[in-house]
């Protein structure tokens, strides 16, 4: 459609530019909505899981669906620094992707592993009330597992868990289920048993919705 002459026979501006911001506004919409699809889509390259974005959308729908059949876990390997100042950063990979491995092993098809930085690790799965404890004690102890870093060298590995459902917690909100998982996880470091979370871990002092000394708490926030 040709634009409508002004007062001296030249197109209008203002409707030349109109009809110019409406094709952009919806490549900007569909270029934002494409963004996030991408971010959610992203893969950790070096465990293939999800990384951050991925999972909590993700774990976000499983949560809501779930509810009390949901959980929601924290994962640290225990004295990573160690592994990587003794052995190299390539051993310090083959025991991160080992990890990886075994939480989506573990996990299984109703559940979603992400890893969200470093060591830490976070899952979202499936699982009724009366087989928590048996499944936390099989995590447990496929964690434990020796992992081979190259050549056959086995090395000694502890992972940290800590879990935290809707029913003991008492929400479905995945931000504070981490925060009582993290909490859980942290007090049970080194013991090599997973940590079922309540709520007095759900109200632990945290910076930014992470227990104090964690990853993102070095930011200025509001204690909750």
């Amino acid at each position: 459609m040709m634009p409508i002459p002004g007062a001296l026979g030249q197109p209008s501006r203002t409707l030349v530019i109109a009809a110019a911001a409406v094709p952009l506004t919806g490549w900007t919409v569909h270029a934002v909505s494409l963004h996030r699809k991408l971010t959610a889509a992203r893969r950790d390259p070096l465990t293939g899981l999800y990384g951050r974005d991925g999972y909590t959308a993700r774990a976000t729908a499983l949560t809501a669906r779930y509810t009390t059949a949901a959980m929601v876990l924290i994962c640290d390997v225990d004295d990573f620094k160690q592994i990587n100042d003794n052995f190299s950063h390539a051993a310090g990979d083959r025991v991160l992707a080992a990890t990886a491995d075994r939480l989506t092993r573990w996990a299984g098809s109703r559940g979603v592993v992400g890893r969200l930085g470093g060591d830490e690790f976070a899952l979202a799965v499936r699982i009724g009330p009366a087989r928590r404890r048996l499944r936390l004690d099989q995590l447990a102890a496929a964690l434990t597992q020796p992992v081979d870093i190259g050549d056959g060298h086995l090395v000694d590995v502890g992972v940290s868990i800590g879990a935290a459902t809707p029913d003991t917690v008492g929400t479905t909100d995945l931000a504070l289920l981490l925060r009582a998982a993290d909490a859980a996880m942290y007090a049970g470091k080194h013991t090599g048993r997973a940590v079922l979370a309540d709520r007095s871990h759900a109200t632990a002092a945290s910076v930014n919705s992470r227990r104090a000394g964690r990853p993102g708490t070095a930011s200025l926030g509001a204690i909750a």
